[in-house]
């Protein structure tokens, strides 16, 4: 069964390229990971502070997998001094 997840990151103020700078770099590899669907990053037009990063994984084994890659270390350790909040929401295909 797949796995889609949308993650929603505010910027601290003044943070926005910073944020958007360690988003953008985990779309590459983690396309390039075994068992990844789709993973792309998104920004709010209207709030240029809040980001999505959506994925899909092939299971929850392939999301397991993203979670121990050096680039997933890297983002994990980095993110908190520029980011405000994040939550994560699990998506469900309909159809």
């Amino acid at each position: 069964m797949t796995i889609t997840k949308k993650v929603t990151f505010i910027a601290k103020e003044g943070n926005e390229a910073k944020m958007k700078e360690l988003l953008t770099a985990m779309v590459k590899p983690s396309k390039a990971e075994d068992g990844c669907i789709f993973y792309d990053i998104f920004q709010c037009k209207d709030r240029p502070e809040k980001f999505f990063a959506v994925e899909t994984w092939r299971d929850e084994k392939a999301l397991d997998g993203h979670k121990i890659t050096e680039h997933y270390k890297i983002y994990k350790s980095s993110y908190e001094k520029y980011c405000v909040d994040k939550y994560s929401d699990d998506l469900e295909v309909l159809g």
